[in-house]
């Protein structure tokens, strides 16, 4: 009886073949992406280059994505789920220490953005406002997605806020972060320590109110 009850729970939640086929299908797509903007301006990336990379139909693309701009920000939505891992293995690494956690997580951010395609696309050649806008006035995806991922590990992890604290803190993390894609950090200042050590002390504070106390 035991092992039936374990093989219906393994059962009940593992991905549909439907699922695991959507996920395949969208990350081949955004891998492609991405290698395309290694060689060439977003300006310039099609969605017939994009499916021919991918080794799909035009068609297909289409029907997953809706259209460029859509395409766009699922992969800018893969960089929010990127952005939470750095900033989540941060926290682990650094028990007990907020301010290098942040530290470090903003630190890996800033370093992972600056070599991502789509990124360096946006920053340099001419404008393109489909792109800043998916960062600014149509942000509230990316900031919704990086503050669920955050406030899981504000709360999960060793700094056990509790969960409206951890949304707050999550949320605001979110958008400070997002600020510095379109203006990047300035090389005379180091960033990352200035951002760790103005939402340190709201994190600490959090946890002296919740009477989370480090071992």
């Amino acid at each position: 009886m035991i092992t039936l009850r374990t093989t219906l729970w393994d059962v009940s939640t593992r991905p549909t073949f439907a699922e695991a086929s959507k996920a395949l299908l969208r990350n081949t797509v955004l891998d492609a992406l991405h290698e395309l903007l290694d060689e060439k301006d977003w300006a310039a990336v099609t969605m017939a280059d994009v499916a021919s990379i991918s080794g799909v139909s035009r068609q297909t693309v289409y029907n997953e994505f809706g259209s460029r701009n859509g395409l766009a920000q699922a992969y800018a939505l893969r960089l929010v789920d990127e952005f939470v891992t750095l900033v989540t293995g941060a926290i682990e690494r650094n028990e007990h220490e907020v301010h290098r956690a942040l530290q470090d997580g903003f630190g890996d951010f800033f370093r992972s953005a600056a070599e991502d395609p789509l990124i360096r696309s946006l920053l340099s050649g001419e404008a393109k406002p489909d792109l800043l806008k998916l960062i600014t006035t149509d942000a509230a995806p990316l900031i919704a997605s990086a503050t669920v991922g955050l406030a899981r590990t504000l709360s999960g992890s060793w700094l056990a806020l509790p969960h409206a604290d951890a949304e707050r803190i999550g949320r605001a993390i979110s958008r400070m972060a997002l600020s510095y894609v379109a203006m990047p950090p300035e090389d005379d200042r180091d960033v990352s320590a200035d951002l760790g050590a103005v939402m340190a002390p709201a994190i600490i504070a959090a946890r002296q109110a919740a009477g989370v106390a480090d071992t």
